[in-house]
This record gives structure tokens, sequence and C-alpha cells, in this order.
């Protein structure tokens, strides 16, 4: 895909370009980038070189990822970066974002952020948008929560993080969400018990027996995550 532009009413957004570099390498030093994202520590310039040509320029060139730089409408300095890239499975993508230390508090990741997602879910395949972060990062949790986001709860050792395995929050976002229309149709669960383990009779371990005595049939729900 070709480079473009997405614009708010405050901010202009571009797929991050060489001439970013150097930019990105000093602002990422903030400690509080470092501490709760998942890039390198200690931060090199050739850190910045790898993100900027190859996490962001080879996902723009085969379609996987769109990492923007955001900046204030006519130039100016990098205000924060808002990405999206391809997970598993199909048609869920993961939202990610950090802002700049001396932009915070001004609502610029919220604004640029729903024009990414916005663009995410008009453009691409996707029915699921993802977010996580480390438990404990809640100015993360409370801008996906201002984007419509669906609190779902905890990942047990769901990122790795300078050689740790860390829990992190997770959340949902479909197109529904924000009034857009999906791939297809949603078809959320029945509200369901899960299994008691102490009322298991001898089948347990297999298909539970269901209610009555009977074995389960088409359409029964015998587990619940």
């Amino acid at each position: 895909m070709e480079p473009f532009v997405l614009t708010t009413d405050r901010l202009e957004l571009r797929p991050f370009a060489p001439a970013d570099t150097d930019e990105v390498f000093r602002t990422v030093q903030d400690p509080d980038i470092l501490r709760w994202t998942t890039i390198p520590s200690p931060y090199a310039r050739e850190d910045a070189v790898h993100f900027v040509e190859q996490i962001s320029g080879a996902g723009l060139r085969d379609g996987t990822g769109f990492h923007f730089a955001v900046r204030a409408r006519g130039g100016g300095p990098l205000l924060a970066a808002v990405g999206v890239g391809v997970h598993v499975p199909p048609g869920v993508w993961e939202l990610g974002y950090w802002t700049a230390a001396a932009h915070r508090r001004r609502g610029y990741v919220t604004e640029a952020a729903t024009e990414v997602i916005r663009w995410t879910l008009t453009t691409l395949p996707v029915h699921r948008l993802i977010w996580r972060a480390e438990v404990g990062n809640g100015p993360s949790r409370a801008v996906a929560l201002r984007l419509g986001f669906t609190m779902e709860g905890v990942e047990r050792a769901g990122t790795v993080h300078q050689g740790t395995a860390r829990d992190t929050w997770t959340g949902s976002l479909l197109p529904s969400d924000v009034g857009l229309p999906a791939p297809f149709p949603y078809l959320p669960a029945r509200d369901v018990r899960a299994p008691n383990p102490a009322a298991d009779g001898p089948g347990a371990g297999g298909h539970p027996a269901a209610p009555g005595g009977r074995e389960p049939r088409s359409g029964d729900v015998s587990a619940a995550l």
C-alpha cells in the first residue's frame, strides 16, 4: 500500500518514514515508554531504524501493519504514535499507542486512535480489534475505555518484557461498538454456568452429562471458558 495521510480536527497521521527515525529515537528514551511498552530497553538508534524501516515500512508494504506518526496539522514535533497490526486468528487486529512525554494529557492519542479505528474498521477485513497492556498501565487502559473497548480480563503471562513474562489486561472492540457494519453477523454466546466438577458423574473427563442425566445433544453447552 502506498503511504497516505489521515486527519482529524487537530492532527495529521502519516505512516512512519525514514525522516522520522531520529525523532523516534529521542522520544522513546522516556522512562514511561520504556517501562510500559515492549520496545527494546535500552533503546538504541538502530532500534529506531528497525522500527521505521522494518516494522512500519514492511507492514505498510505487505498490508500487515500500519504505524502512524501523529503530528499537529500543518507540522510540528512528534506528538504520539498509533498503530494497528494483524493478529491471530484472521480478522483480528491489535491496536497500540504511546504519547511523547511533553504532550500528554491533551487528548492527542484518543483523537488519533479514534480515526485509526474508523479507518481500520472501514478499510480492512477486521471483525475484532484487540488492545492489551501490562497490568498496572492505568493511562493506557483509560484511553482504551474512552475509545470504547470492553475489558475482558487478565491474560496470564500475556507479554514478555525485559526478559520477564507479565500479566496483561485485555480488551476488545467490535465494529458494532462504534456503529459500523461488521464483515459478518455476530452471535454472542448464551449466559451459561461453568460445569461444577463436584457434580460430575462417571463421564467426567469426556462429555459431561447434560441436566437430567441425558447425554448432550447438538446445541447443548457442555463447558464454558
